[in-house]
């Protein structure tokens, strides 16, 4: 039994050991879910860094390159492991964060100058690109010294890049792209190509280890800096879509390892940078929309993996360069836009070519095009419109052999009539082709050709070829998607089996002689854009409109359409963006609550009665509102103002009337009130916030948009400037304007309107303002047209004016105004009418332009002109002085002839002077 105890106790204290040593060299492994990777001061940084911005709207731009937007902080909590916070990339050993990608977070907001991010020391990796923040780039990053890529694009990032961004030194990858930086580069930096608002830092040059440099879409200017060419590692360099002019530095010789290049889209010249062709990597090249000339160089061949080169829409001159074919990687070519010349011949092509997209359109080619043409068996995309083939007809056959043909650009060729009954037979895989500005035959042939069309295009360009009927052919085309027959001169109606094509999305019938609709059994609900201005419709708009419940835009303007907008048009409201009703006969008032998904909306020039809806005030995407020359009686909508989007307001020519209450339009750019009935006086502080006419910043999505509108729609509309009615067919998004004239307002100018900095049209005439012009609008240095004539102001013209070096036209007249007039270059260039009515007005610069009238300008309208009587009797007199002597004599002899005879005219001696009299009265 001893023994056995002993034998026990031994087994249970080497028990007890292992178990001890199991828990002492064990306890990590236990403990191990209990304890978080992340560092605490990590931890603090981020949620510190969180709380710096909000969460708002998702940025557009994210939907544009297919990444989805995500909240990605509010998965952020303090009683969680950072490391498992989504977009934070945490070292597996040390717990400190070396990743955080914020990309598509719908965050807003600034950099701080004391932001926490620079507590992340060991950040490697930084992406907050597709966001929604604003601001400078501050110092806080300067810290972050073992970044290796910055991602900042598609923000609205401005003022300076500083430079402490050059301490990077370990970084490979920087883009700032679709930002706000503008300014010139200095000559000493390595970066270019952004619309950054201040300059560039001129310690880029030493971000030796940047092997990605991306820049493009920003406001730079000046010269690309030579010392870009010290990055010898860079791989791609992107600097497109900037102001930079001059032409590409000789120190780009040094990038030996770039192999893409992009500088499109500035105003670069000279000729072709031969110092390209030392880059032998090279494989994207794009030199496109900017000023290079001379000819391309034949050694270009010596960039022998090329594969894409750009250089439309410059000045490029010579021959076509046939010599490119002998790349044998070449796969695009895009030379559009040139000054080439001669006959179009390409030479010996290598074979098979990989070619797949040829664009040669628009330069001074003529003759046929080539035959050997049929040898780019891999092409998918070819242009050459506006080629001179001298009046011969084209040989469509030898597309016949092009299988992988998949859009085709032939518009304005100097052919024969093209038949598109003919030629579609030999198109098997076509997808879009473009024949506009050619004569194109498209009767309807009673006969079925042996050979049926193809039936796979889906794009169908038809503008101004002179067609009188609608083409039947295309009754089969059920790929057809996008088809304008725009600019012809098609009559009758629009057939009505147009609306059962089952993927139609687009129609432009605008400018033709339709009057009317064909009713479809049952249109399809693809359409998506309907573009039916100029035509001679009339009648009821069509009720099976209503039925196309995916319209995005409905454009019917100037035609005679009649009735009343129809109230079945709800049915489109959660899709339709963008109505014009411009220029018809309608009448009735506005429906209410139907266009609330409405970005435009346009109903000028009709018979409305009533109201502005109340219900407009809900639609919060709208951007254009156009009610002009209708009869709407109302108050002015002061309600509106909740419209964040609203960027154009038209209600000139109306009923409209009373005061114009404070009113906030945050992002207003045109307003036209004028020819109401407005009265009353505006407050001193009026303009103070319409913050976008005092600095137009940028667009919501970064994008490089020019004109208000979608891709397929641009807003247009007709605004008083510089004297007389102009018509905007599109509306430049940096085109800004008040028009308050013909109206009854009183009291003093508001001198906030000074603030409007960025303000082009001013027009307050024809009201009854008093006071000084306020001197604040020698602010508005971008003013182009000022008009403040017929009121009653008084006092002088503000000599601030005179440095408005952009004023071009201006209205003083018929006021009270004195003193002496500004001599700044652009008054010089005025009429003198525009001083008219000025009584005590005075200067050289009056003198001057008012030299070709005989009386001075400050007299003239207001001496008594002598009258036709008074010039008759002074005259009268004078005649008597010089024949007084000789008169005498007749006189007598006269007389007596008189006295004898006594005729009518003599016996009543006044009669004559009274009718020239009663003439004189009528006539004044």
């Amino acid at each position: 039994m001893k023994g056995s105890w002993v034998v026990s106790t031994s087994i249970i204290r080497i028990t007890l050991s292992f178990t001890f040593l199991f828990i002492c060299h064990f306890s990590d492994v236990l403990a191990a879910p209990t304890r978080h990777l992340c560092r605490p001061e990590q931890k603090d940084a981020l949620l510190k860094f969180k709380n710096e911005f909000e969460i708002g709207k998702p940025s557009p731009t994210c939907k544009m390159v297919g990444i989805e937007s995500h909240r990605k902080t509010e998965s952020w909590g303090n009683n969680s492991d950072c490391c498992n916070w989504e977009g934070v990339t945490c070292n597996a050993k040390s717990g400190e964060v070396i990743e955080l990608n914020l990309s598509c977070s719908s965050l807003h907001g600034r950099f701080h100058s004391n932001s926490s991010i620079r507590n992340l020391h060991f950040l490697t990796t930084l992406d907050r690109s597709h966001n929604d923040f604003e601001g400078q780039i501050t110092s806080s990053i300067e810290n972050l010294s073992h970044l290796t890529s910055l991602d900042l694009s598609y923000n609205r990032f401005s003022g300076q890049i500083l430079n402490s961004i050059g301490n990077l030194s370990r970084l490979t990858s920087l883009d700032l792209s679709f930002n706000q930086f503008s300014g010139q580069i200095p000559s000493s930096i390595g970066l270019s190509g952004n619309r950054f608002f201040g300059q560039f830092p001129s310690s880029i040059g030493g971000l030796s280890n940047l092997t990605n440099l991306h820049l493009s879409y920003n406001k730079y200017s000046g010269q690309i800096p030579s010392s870009i060419g010290n990055l010898s590692q860079l791989i791609v360099l992107y600097l497109s879509v900037n102001n930079f002019y001059g032409e590409i530095p000789s120190s780009f010789g040094n990038l030996n390892q770039l192999t893409r290049l992009d500088v499109s889209f500035n105003k670069l010249g000279g000729n072709f940078p031969n110092v390209l062709l030392n880059l032998t990597g090279l494989s994207v090249v794009s030199l496109s929309n900017n000023k290079f000339t001379g000819t391309l160089p034949p050694n270009i061949t010596s960039l022998s993996n090329l594969m894409a080169f750009y250089a439309s829409d410059n000045a490029f001159t010579g021959t076509f360069p046939s010599f490119l074919f002998i790349i044998p990687s070449l796969t695009y070519l895009g030379l559009s836009g040139n000054q080439l010349k001669g006959t179009l011949e390409f030479g010996n092509i290598s074979s098979p070519s990989n070619l797949q997209y040829l664009n040669i359109g628009s330069n001074n080619f003529i003759g046929p095009i080539p035959s050997s043409i049929s040898k780019l068996i891999n092409l998918q995309e070819l242009g050459i419109s506006h080629l001179n083939t001298q009046c011969r007809p084209v040989d469509f056959s030898i597309f016949s052999h092009l299988k992988s043909l998949d859009d085709l650009r032939l518009s304005y060729l100097t052919t024969t009539t093209i038949d598109l009954n003919d030629i579609l037979p030999y198109f098997k895989t076509l997808r879009s082709l473009d024949l506009s500005g050619n004569l194109v035959s498209a009767t309807n042939k009673s006969s079925v050709s042996s050979d049926p069309p193809s039936q796979s295009i889906q794009s169908l360009y038809l503008s101004g070829c002179g067609i009188t009927d609608f083409p039947e052919i295309l009754r089969t085309q059920h790929e057809l998607g996008f088809l304008d027959v725009s600019n012809n001169k098609i009559k009758g109606q629009v057939p009505g089996w147009l609306w059962t094509l089952p993927n139609l999305f687009y129609l432009n019938l605008s400018n033709n002689t339709f009057i009317g609709f064909q009713r479809p059994t049952k249109p399809e609900p693809s359409m998506a854009y309907l573009l039916g201005s100029n035509n001679n419709f009339t009648g009821k708009i069509p009720s099976f409109i209503c039925e196309l419940r995916s319209l995005y835009t409905l454009d019917l303007s100037d035609n005679n359409f009649s009735g009343s907008i129809p109230r079945c048009m709800e049915n489109l409201k959660s899709n339709l963006s963008e109505l014009n009703l411009r220029q018809n006969n309608l009448s009735g008032g506005f429906p209410e609550h139907i266009f609330e998904s409405l970005r435009s909306l346009d109903v000028g020039h009709n018979q409305l009665v009533g109201k502005l809806p109340r219900s407009l005030r809900f639609f919060s995407n709208l951007e254009v509102l156009n009610v002009e020359s209708n009869r709407i009686n109302d108050m002015f909508p002061f309600w509106l103002s909740s419209l964040q989007k609203l960027q154009v307001l038209v209600l000139r020519s109306n009923a409209f009337h009373g005061p114009i209450n404070q009113a906030l339009f945050p992002k207003l750019r045109i307003i036209d009130i004028s020819h109401n009935h407005f009265n009353g006086s505006l407050p001193t502080e009026y303009f103070v916030e319409w913050s976008r006419m005092s600095s137009l910043g940028t667009y919501e999505d970064g994008s490089n948009v020019n004109y208000l509108g979608s891709g397929y729609y641009q807003d247009s509309m007709v605004l008083m400037n510089k004297g007389v009615e102009s018509e905007l067919v599109r509306i430049l998004t940096i085109y800004t304007a008040v028009d308050f004239s013909g109206n009854k307002f009183e009291g003093e100018i508001p001198k906030s309107i000074g603030l409007l900095k960025e303000l082009h049209v001013l027009n307050l005439s024809n009201n009854a303002f008093t006071g000084h012009i306020p001197s604040s609008i020698g602010n508005l240095t971008a003013l182009e047209s000022l008009d403040v004539s017929q009121n009653k102001l008084y006092g002088e013209i503000p000599q601030e004016i005179g440095n408005l070096s952009l004023l071009s036209y201006m209205n003083f007249s018929h006021n009270q105004l004195t003193g002496l007039v500004p001599g700044g270059q652009q008054f010089l260039t005025q009429r003198c009418s525009s001083f008219e009515g000025n009584l005590g007005l005075f200067g050289s610069s009056l003198e001057e332009v008012c030299r070709d009238i005989h009386t001075p300008a400050s007299h003239q309208q207001f001496e008594t002109p002598q009258t036709e009587e008074e010039d008759e009797d002074l005259i009268s007199w004078i005649a008597a002085a010089i024949g007084f002597g000789p008169g005498i004599a007749f006189g007598l002899m006269f007389g007596y002839i008189l006295v004898s005879y006594k005729p009518e005219w003599f016996m009543n001696p006044f009669g004559r002077n009274n009718r020239r009299r009663k003439r004189h009265t009528t006539t004044h």
